[in-house]
């Protein structure tokens, strides 16, 4: 497997590369990773690797391969690429040793998919992408500088990428279109949903909002995960301010890292009812959710196609109603609608998002309702054991394509 994020990280894609490759380990494969070092949310490698050029460590049965990469404290068009071209170059120059049966590569790391197409390819072996984002429609959406300026050039990599591997897994439906109109054929792509990988909340949730401050008075707006440019989250900030005059028991709470948390910090600095914390520890993560009241999803109106934020797994475990600030046809809408666990306002606007919040502190019942649909859905969808089989039928189908038995079915076809 190669993938740019694995653990420790928590946040992002990392937790579903790592989940991947210890299922497929536990199963009785022989698993080797080939990662970069540990950078995601914060965009700033861990105090425990740094000044490394190479290790390798065994998580879980697992020998992961780490090498050393730049890692950008902001995110340009061009700082992005010495991120990409250097993860390259170190995992071309050195990659594991040794003929693997099949290779899989994540996607957002366009590098690493590159690689692992090189890989697969001088081995005569399976290669296998997950997509979890769309570089090229990233660049073109995410507000990155220099993005659109670099958009066509990405997607034109992607699409080669694409096109060349065996079979091609998109975690949502949404994906399909973009993937084929690179391109691929669609016999090649399946949707292989991410799943909920956290644990339940199981505390006492008075206990824990006065652990943070919350009184049982205010109405928390909670959003937690990366802040980086594609999450918009300005729109919080100013949806705090409208707050501050038409709703004051309403707070926003944004808990995270990334390359935007300084400027949110600066906007935030005159605004009483906002607050900014650190992750949260993934011991506690499941109970901080659900100590909120409403737990928030945002992207520039820009974003349509290009990722599915994973932080919707999460939420939806947590019981809370959910409000989208996004793209009303793309993914993310889409998920949040087919779940019947949250609304979805126009992305951009603070107005309609302190709106729909405020309906849901008028109405209780309907937000306990909302929160009631997310469990149910994660059990009836998102389960790991659900999600990790579709997994695993990919790489069985890829093994059993290669060696010479049938073709591979449509992405339409039954799951």
């Amino acid at each position: 497997m190669i993938s740019a994020n694995y653990a420790p990280e928590h946040a992002g894609i990392a937790p579903y590369s790592t989940r991947t490759a210890e299922h497929l380990a536990a199963c009785g494969a022989e698993v080797e990773v080939l990662a970069g070092m540990p950078h995601y949310p914060a965009w700033r490698v861990h105090e425990d690797y740094r000044g490394r050029w190479r290790m390798v460590e065994t998580r879980a049965g697992v020998r992961v391969h780490r090498r050393r990469h730049f890692v950008p404290s902001r995110q340009t068009a061009l700082l992005r690429a010495l991120y990409e071209v250097s993860f390259l170059a170190h995992a071309s120059l050195a990659p594991p040793a040794g003929r693997p049966d099949l290779v899989i590569s994540q996607m957002p790391a366009l590098a690493g998919a590159f690689a692992g197409g090189r890989i697969a390819r001088r081995h005569g072996v399976p290669h296998v992408v997950v997509v979890q984002d769309l570089m090229g429609a990233a660049a073109a959406q995410s507000g990155i500088r220099g993005g659109d300026h670099v958009a066509s050039l990405v997607a034109g990599v992607e699409a080669k990428v694409l096109r060349t591997a065996s079979l091609i897994g998109v975690v949502h439906e949404s994906f399909v279109e973009p993937v084929t109109a690179r391109g691929v054929p669609a016999p090649r792509v399946r949707v292989v949903p991410n799943w909920t990988h956290v644990a339940a909340p199981t505390a006492d949730r008075r206990a824990v909002r006065a652990r943070l401050g919350w009184s049982e008075e205010e109405f928390v707006v909670l959003h937690s995960g990366n802040m980086g440019l594609k999450q918009g989250l300005e729109v919080l900030v100013d949806t705090a301010r409208v707050a501050a005059r038409a709703t004051p028991r309403m707070r926003v709470v944004l808990m995270g890292d990334g390359s935007r948390r300084a400027d949110l910090q600066r906007l935030a600095t005159d605004l009483p009812n906002v607050d900014l914390l650190p992750p949260a520890a993934d011991s506690d993560f499941p109970d901080v959710l659900a100590a909120a009241d409403v737990l928030a999803v945002t992207q520039r109106a820009s974003v349509v196609d290009m990722s599915l934020p994973s932080k919707l797994t999460s939420y939806f475990a947590s019981g809370r109603p959910v409000v989208a600030s996004v793209a009303p046809h793309g993914g993310t809408a889409q998920e949040v609608r087919r779940a019947g666990a949250g609304l979805v306002v126009r992305p951009e606007d603070p107005e309609a998002l302190h709106d729909a919040v405020a309906e849901l502190i008028r109405d209780p019942e309907r937000s306990a309702a909302l929160g009631a649909r997310g469990p149910a859905y994660v059990r009836e969808r998102l389960s790991p054991q659900a999600g990790l089989a579709r997994i695993t039928a990919m790489v069985s189908e890829a093994l059993a394509h290669s060696a010479g038995e049938p073709e591979a079915r449509p992405a339409s076809a039954p799951r």
